[in-house]
């Protein structure tokens, strides 16, 4: 994995030479009224050949007007949620290079440069922005924590790379966007876009990047608990999709291991009295070791299935040229 530090101003002198590249900048936004302005006029002077693209998710305040006046092409996406905001943008753009961030403000959109340039030069297919927060306030401490919780979780299971699982500052290919399935519904859908990757043995990179607090007026939409029950449901669904073999077999232990446990006692009794006293212990521990069998089944057949559906993206994945092939105009 490459990683590297970002410390461009937004001196437009200082630019990586990004021309013949079309670049577009996806900002999904709910309700951002008081920042998403700000945001697209930093974008737009951090990368002034860039198509800018506001999605708004139902916004019942002045998102739509105030991005429109700021010179972003605005669309919109009626499901709730983020996750079908980022299916929309990634169906409906088409681009060379896509850089997603949120409407927020708080990401350095300065540093958009040096994460497209990077994912050019060396051929990547997905740069991270790493968040480094300089302002105590800009990261909860919960987010702090359950960031770090499910970056440890994605890391065991996934050989994960990225050190920042949640950060919503990405860079993309073309073949990235194209071959991802997007399941996800809402903030779950950074993890969706990381094992992604990971599972598709995609070339990353991670550049650690300024993280700043909100602008006064302007509150997450993201909650702690709600969200990061959805967040661990959806690991847990990946590690089923992808890593079966894992999944089923830890079943089959949880099975195994306590029926186990229970039929030597019983055997233990009958090999000292010749009598079954306690049939439905032993009935228990039977089940237990035929749900220990199934779930070995299951492993085997489930697995045969994801290797097929990696097939599956890995073909879609191999139709379009990576950034670095891209025909300059």
């Amino acid at each position: 994995m490459s990683q590297s530090t970002v410390d461009f101003k937004g001196n437009a002198s200082a630019l990586p030479d990004l021309q013949g590249l079309e670049i577009a900048v996806i900002l999904p936004c709910y309700n951002e009224a008081v920042a998403i302005g700000e945001t697209v006029a930093q974008f737009r002077q951090a990368l002034p050949n860039a198509t800018i693209y506001v999605f708004d998710n139902n916004s019942t305040d002045d998102t739509i007007r105030v991005a429109q006046q700021a010179g972003a092409t605005v669309r919109t996406e009626a499901l709730q949620g983020k996750g079908n905001v980022v299916r929309r943008m990634f169906a409906d753009i088409d681009a060379d290079v896509y850089v997603m961030a949120d409407g927020d403000a708080t990401y350095d959109s300065a540093a958009a440069p040096e994460l497209v340039q990077l994912l050019v030069s060396q051929n990547l297919d997905m740069v991270n922005g790493a968040r480094v927060n300089k302002e105590s306030e800009a990261y909860r401490r919960g987010h702090k924590f359950g960031n770090a919780l499910f970056s440890g979780l994605v890391k065991f299971f996934f050989s994960n790379k990225i050190n920042d699982l949640l950060s919503g500052y990405r860079v993309f290919s073309r073949r990235f966007v194209k071959s991802f399935p997007a399941l996800s519904n809402g903030f779950e859908i950074e993890t969706e876009l990381t094992v992604h990757a990971m599972q598709m043995r995609m070339p990353i990179g991670e550049v650690e990047t300024n993280y700043f607090s909100r602008l006064p007026d302007s509150s997450s939409k993201l909650s702690t608990f709600r969200d990061g029950w959805r967040i661990l449901k959806m690991i847990s669904f990946l590690i089923k999709e992808e890593k079966p073999i894992a999944f089923f077999l830890s079943l089959a232990y949880i099975f195994f291991l306590p029926s186990l446990w229970v039929f030597l006692s019983v055997f233990g009794e009958f090999l000292e009295t010749g009598l079954v006293n306690r049939i439905p212990s032993l009935l228990v521990a039977v089940s237990g070791f035929v749900a220990s069998m199934l779930s070995v089944v299951c492993a085997l057949i489930l697995d045969s299935l994801a290797r097929g559906r990696r097939e599956i993206r890995r073909l879609s994945y191999l139709q379009f040229p990576g950034a670095a092939n891209t025909p300059k105009s």
